[in-house]
């Protein structure tokens, strides 16, 4: 009787798992036609890649004291690396700065497809901003963020040959920025505030990065290629106040609007997490405003004012202010838009070739848009 049982158990665990599969590949994303530009830039690059965890500790800084916890001398960030296997010469260096309470992972799809194209890749988990923070996550750490992107920069580029995972060196002259969120707002920082920015980057990518209060003298000081990448249904920074000012705000600049974008559908866990529910972003908001001790404003006076291109707008939307009813855009097609804007447009800076450098170039302005209904590219 008891084997009759289990055998019955069996064959429901059996049905309803083939029936999850069914329903998970029935429900996935379209993706672009098979001969399409963007199919294409989707599939990896000519290079087998890895990734290694390492710690960086920066002893010259501390750590500041966080609500009940004391603080610590030096700033640890834990690091992961995506690099290409056994590929020689000078790689273009990417750093990667994730959003409040999330972590170094949060953006991986994109680390990893940078680095089979050649990129080393470095995400650190910021000390008091990512989601394991200790004395819980604080945003008003963002402003000791952009002395940590330098001394990542520093870091992957001084490891030797003992501790270095990748072989080859990092190119000096091809230093990249990408960020998601709050870590958005750290590339935009590291790239052209006045006192905090670092030279050496080469170009920028900031997604779904807050911009508000940063005027048209703020963005003055650098005049590196710009990536913006916001989702219109974002609940958490909201896209007409944030990134649809940037083609306005930045010369040379470019904005992809992704119709029906979210803020969490950029995570690396919108897929296939996500998949199945009308908008993810509530789930974000709770995250946020539990850890929120500010407002977006008194964030932003920390940073500077009108000598540092820094306004405050008190009429500009606060984070999950406005959170429009619409369905939200499948994640794993926001993921595929990303993925492919962000890869052509750091190979459209860094490629090794001026040929190339163009053919990376027109994905964002003729391939991208023609192969994706949802994706909306305007050029400065």
């Amino acid at each position: 009787m008891l084997r009759k049982i289990a055998l019955g158990l069996s064959a429901l665990v059996l049905l309803l798992l083939i029936a999850s599969y069914t329903a998970y590949l029935a429900t996935g994303p379209k993706s672009p036609g098979g001969n399409s530009v963007s199919a294409e830039w989707l599939e990896p690059g000519p290079y087998e890649t890895a990734s290694l965890d390492v710690a960086f500790i920066d002893s010259s800084r501390p750590t500041n004291a966080n609500r009940d916890y004391a603080g610590a001398p030096a700033r640890t960030l834990n690091t992961t690396l995506w690099y290409p296997v056994d590929v020689d010469g000078a790689h273009p260096l990417v750093i990667h700065s994730h959003g409040f309470t999330s972590n170094r992972t949060d953006m991986s799809y994109v680390a990893q497809l940078l680095a089979s194209h050649g990129y080393v890749v470095a995400a650190a988990d910021f000390p008091l901003t990512h989601g394991g923070a200790p004395g819980r996550p604080n945003a008003q750490d963002v402003g000791n963020q952009p002395a940590d992107v330098s001394f990542l920069i520093d870091s992957v580029s001084a490891l030797n040959t003992e501790d270095k995972p990748f072989a080859g060196t990092i190119d000096p002259q091809r230093i990249g920025l990408m960020g998601y969120s709050l870590g958005g707002l750290t590339t935009e920082l590291t790239t052209y505030h006045a006192t905090l920015r670092d030279p050496r980057v080469a170009a920028a990518v900031s997604v779904a990065g807050p911009t508000t209060g940063l005027t048209e003298s703020f963005f003055q000081t650098n005049d590196v290629p710009f990536l913006m990448i916001g989702g219109t249904l974002d609940y958490l920074i909201n896209f007409d106040a944030n990134a649809a000012p940037i083609p306005r705000l930045v010369d040379g600049s470019i904005l992809l609007g992704i119709d029906g974008g979210t803020h969490l559908g950029f995570g690396a866990i919108a897929e296939p997490a996500f998949r199945f529910m009308k908008h993810p972003d509530s789930l974000g908001c709770e995250a946020v405003l539990s850890n929120l001790d500010s407002d977006t404003n008194t964030l932003l006076a920390q940073l500077g004012g009108a000598a540092e291109g820094i306004s405050p707008d008190e009429n500009a939307p606060q984070v999950c202010e406005i959170t429009p009813d619409e369905k939200a855009l499948h994640p794993g097609e926001q993921h595929m838009i990303t993925s492919v804007a962000i890869v052509s447009f750091f190979q459209s800076v860094f490629a090794d070739s001026a040929q190339d450098r163009l053919k990376a170039a027109s994905v964002l302005s003729n391939s991208l848009e023609a192969d994706f209904a949802a994706a909306t590219v305007t050029h400065n």
